[in-house]
């Protein structure tokens, strides 16, 4: 059998290392990643801090610490983020901070991203960052955001809404997490999305969402012990 030369060998670690540096930056939100890696290296965050890990609704909640001023926040929402996208990138932006508790926010894009996204799929894909979450932070509380009722995506609604019951009712018997309904909060008196609380865009919330976000999440947030 012919050996490999230690150059050879040297070389072809090279290369792999290469192919998964290219793969990494070619993951979809790489530079907001990035970003959050960057700032860690300038400050690193308090451990046992709450973390907020989801799409758009959480990275546009810019006063998510000022909202919440008695708890020391991390805000980890990034991009247009899914389930698959969350999961992905939890060894970098959840578990090194030992967070005592995970919000997530995610759903939203899942359901958007493609006609064979249903509410089961999203169940699926929650459960998979559940159970992820609690093999890692075995003793840190999960809460799920119910996905928002937009009136960008009113056509989404039962999915949305399907998806949320699906979701509640599998954390009704898990210990240490629960479900937080901000969807029946949105609605105007016609069942509809109230579009006086969304942006030009009518996906994302304006100041009177966040708002009402800020009072329905703050009693379920876990104060700090020490």
């Amino acid at each position: 059998m012919k050996k490999i030369f230690p150059k050879k060998i040297q070389l072809v670690v090279v290369f792999i290392m290469t192919v998964a540096f290219v793969k990494a930056q070619n993951a979809p939100f790489y530079s907001e990643i990035k970003a959050f890696k960057t700032q860690d290296n300038i400050h690193f965050p308090p451990k046992h801090a709450i973390l907020f890990l989801g799409s758009s609704s959480f990275r546009k909640w810019t006063s998510l610490q000022k909202d919440f001023p008695a708890y020391k926040i991390i805000n980890r929402g990034f991009g247009g983020s899914t389930f698959p996208d969350a999961i992905r990138y939890l060894d970098q932006i959840v578990y090194p901070y030992q967070p005592r508790q995970v919000l997530i926010y995610e759903g939203d894009n899942d359901l958007a991203s493609s006609d064979k996204i249903t509410a089961d799929s999203v169940l699926n894909r929650f459960k998979e960052l559940f159970f992820l979450l609690r093999k890692n932070l075995p003793k840190s509380r999960i809460d799920f955001v119910s996905i928002k009722p937009s009136p960008s995506r009113q056509g989404l609604a039962p999915e949305m809404e399907k998806a949320n019951s699906l979701i509640k009712n599998f954390l009704e018997d898990k210990k240490n997490s629960g479900f937080i309904d901000v969807y029946h909060s949105m609605l105007d008196k016609n069942g509809l999305p109230d579009k006086s609380i969304f942006g030009p865009d009518n996906l994302h919330m304006n100041a009177k969402g966040y708002a009402i976000w800020q009072k329905i999440i703050e009693p379920y947030l876990v104060k700090n012990k020490s």
